[in-house]
C-alpha cells in the first residue's frame, strides 16, 4: 500500500505541535484517527518513525530522515494547490479550441486579440474541422458547434444562437433577377447552393408546398460553409447560411437576404461542448463566458 498525504500530514503536524493530542485539534480530527494513521505510516514503512512514552515524543532516526523528505513532498503539494488558486483568479495555461472554419474564421478569430488582452497568460490553440471531432483522440478541451447537439457523452454550454437566412449578391440578382416568391426561387432561371452533407442544412426557411421548410436541390455542392459564402459572394447563385457568417457582407451591402416576409425564423443554437467527467477549468470558463458575452452582443438574429 502506498502511502497517503492524510499520513504525511498526521506525522508533520504531531511533531511540530508536539503530541498527538495537539495534532488532533489542530487538523479537526479525533486522537485516535490521528494514531491510526501514524500506525499505518509505520507499517507501511516497515519501521518505527515516533518514540512514544507517556511524557513525550521523539523521532527515531529513521522518523528524521522520512520527515523530511515528507516536508518536501507537502510543501510541493500547498505549491501546487496555490498554483491553481492563482490560476482561478488569472487563468492561464494552454487553451485547445476547435471549430468549424466559418466560425472560427467569422466568430472566433476577430475576437481573440480582445479575449487576449483580458487574459495575457492563457495559451491559445485553434483548430478547425467542418465536421464533428472526437475531443478526446483530437487533444481538445472545448469545441463550438453549432445546429442540434446528439453526443450524450458529453457536457454543453449554450453560448447564444444565430438565425439562418436565403442570401445572394448585387451582382447575381442584377443578373438573374430578384425573386419575388419561393416558387420562382426554385425555378429554372436561379441557381441554389447548398451543402453536400449534412442533408438537413438544405432544409431551408421558407415557406412553400413542404410547410415552413423547403428542400432544395443545389446545383452546387460544398462541404463548407465558407465555401458556400465565397460562392454566392462572387455571384455563382443563392445561399442560406447563418448570420454569424454574412452578418457583416449584408451590413456592407455584399449579400442582401431574398424573401424575407417568406422567411421562417430559424435560429441555429450555438454550443461549447466538453468532457462531461471532467471539472471546468477557468481557462475555459472563462473564455466561454467572454463568447457567450461576444455572441450576445454581435446580435445575430
Amino acid at each position: 500500500m502506498k502511502t497517503t498525504l492524510d499520513e504525511l500530514l498526521a506525522l508533520r503536524t504531531v511533531v511540530d505541535t508536539g503530541s498527538i493530542t495537539a495534532a488532533a485539534e489542530q487538523l479537526g480530527q479525533t486522537v485516535s484517527g490521528i494514531s491510526r494513521a501514524l500506525r499505518r505510516l509505520e507499517q507501511k514503512l516497515g519501521t518505527t518513525l515516533l518514540n512514544r512514552t507517556t511524557r513525550r515524543l521523539s523521532l527515531t532516526d529513521e522518523g528524521r530522515a522520512f520527515l523530511a523528505r515528507a516536508r518536501d513532498i507537502l510543501a510541493a503539494v500547498d505549491e501546487a494547490e496555490e498554483q491553481m488558486a492563482a490560476r482561478r483568479q488569472q487563468p492561464a495555461g494552454r487553451l485547445r479550441v476547435n471549430a468549424a472554419v466559418p466560425f472560427m474564421l467569422h466568430a472566433v478569430a476577430p475576437r481573440v486579440a480582445a479575449f487576449q488582452a483580458l487574459y495575457p497568460l492563457i495559451e491559445l490553440e485553434l483548430n478547425t474541422d467542418d465536421l464533428p471531432i472526437d475531443l478526446l483522440q483530437q487533444d481538445t478541451d472545448v469545441a463550438i458547434r453549432i445546429g442540434p447537439l446528439v453526443d450524450s457523452t458529453l457536457r454543453a454550454r449554450p453560448l447564444g444562437h444565430s438565425a439562418v437566412r436565403v442570401l445572394a449578391s448585387p451582382g447575381y440578382l442584377k443578373a438573374r433577377g430578384r425573386p419575388k416568391t419561393v416558387a420562382e426561387l426554385t425555378g429554372p432561371g436561379h441557381r441554389l447552393l447548398g451543402f453536400n452533407q449534412p442533408e438537413s442544412l438544405n432544409l431551408w426557411p421558407l415557406r412553400g408546398p413542404q410547410g415552413d421548410r423547403l428542400r432544395v436541390q443545389p446545383a452546387i455542392k460544398a462541404s463548407s460553409g465558407e465555401t458556400l459564402r465565397r460562392l454566392a459572394l462572387e455571384g455563382a447563385g443563392v445561399v442560406c447560411l447563418s448570420d454569424f457568417m454574412t452578418a457583416e457582407d449584408r451590413r456592407a451591402g455584399a449579400l442582401v437576404q431574398l424573401l424575407p416576409r417568406d422567411t421562417v425564423e430559424l435560429l441555429q443554437p450555438i454550443h461549447a461542448v466538453f468532457y462531461r467527467n471532467t471539472e471546468l477549468a477557468s481557462r475555459v470558463g472563462c473564455f466561454l463566458d467572454f463568447l457567450a458575452q461576444q455572441i450576445g452582443e454581435a446580435g445575430w438574429g
